[in-house]
């Protein structure tokens, strides 16, 4: 499969036009290869290491979730890391291609990913933004679970460096019906608390909002950006793999860039 047929196939399923005014969905960088064969490393973030990465397995794709370019550049000065990036990437025939809001609203996208680890059933999204698509998902657990068991199963199936809940009594409360967003989801709270569910699990949460939370009656999960985000990366390495394209890959250089003190 050629990159352009990649891409063709892909906009089908999640279409950049649908991605947020802020946002910048679609080619970051195109140095002319649309016509030859895929080679595509798929990551959360776009950094030297994964361009470093990309050149030593011979990609010609770099595929990723999050933006290289949010905002428009004034300037590209020896030094900088986007200014390397670009060099990089037409030095070495190395596209970047991002989906990002267009790809948390899709069926198998960052939400739904997350619904699906934690086996939510009778899914919806939390916001719809057009038919059978939009943010968040919301969804019943089968069987119920306790808190303490709830929070026990997100560390172990996402493995986040830390783990935080706002306050809550009692550990031991069942917990039937749970919220998730992948990335930054605080702005979503109100939304949550009106899908009647007891749990949100998301990332980046500032200290208010886990007050704001508990005064809503809703326990906020915050499991970290990369912990709710790459397992959807590793869902879209399924589906290219599945395309039988020359070479796919999840990327190993991907990093989460907080690191927290024993």
């Amino acid at each position: 499969m050629k990159i352009a047929d990649l891409i063709t196939w892909f906009e089908a399923w999640a279409n950049p036009a649908w991605c947020e005014s802020w946002d910048n969905c679609g080619w970051q960088i195109e140095p002319g290869i649309l016509q030859e064969k895929t080679r595509v490393l798929v990551c959360l973030t776009p950094t030297l290491a994964v361009m470093q990465e990309a050149i030593a397995e011979n990609a010609n794709l770099i595929f990723a979730h999050h933006p290289l370019i949010f905002n428009p550049l004034k300037s590209l000065r020896t030094g900088e890391a986007i200014a390397e990036m670009v060099r990089l990437a037409f030095t070495h025939n190395i596209g970047i291609y991002t989906a990002h809001t267009n790809f948390d609203q899709v069926q198998d996208g960052t939400a739904d990913v997350l619904a699906q680890i934690l086996e939510l059933k009778e899914v919806t999204p939390i916001e719809l933004t057009q038919a059978g698509l939009g943010y968040g998902r919301v969804g019943l657990l089968e069987p119920f679970l306790t808190l303490q068991e709830l929070l026990a199963t997100i560390q172990t199936r996402l493995s986040p460096p830390n783990l935080i809940f706002s306050p809550t009594a009692d550990l031991q409360q069942t917990i039937s019906r749970v919220a998730v967003l992948g990335g930054s989801g605080a702005s979503y709270i109100s939304a949550v608390v009106k899908t009647g569910a007891q749990a949100y699990l998301t990332s980046d949460c500032k200290f208010h909002q886990f007050q704001e939370s508990r005064d809503r009656n809703l326990i906020l999960i915050d499991a970290g950006h990369y912990a709710t985000e790459r397992p959807a990366c590793d869902r879209l390495v399924q589906k290219f793999q599945s395309l039988n394209l020359d070479w796919v890959q999840l990327s190993q250089k991907d990093e989460d860039f907080r690191q927290f003190f024993a």
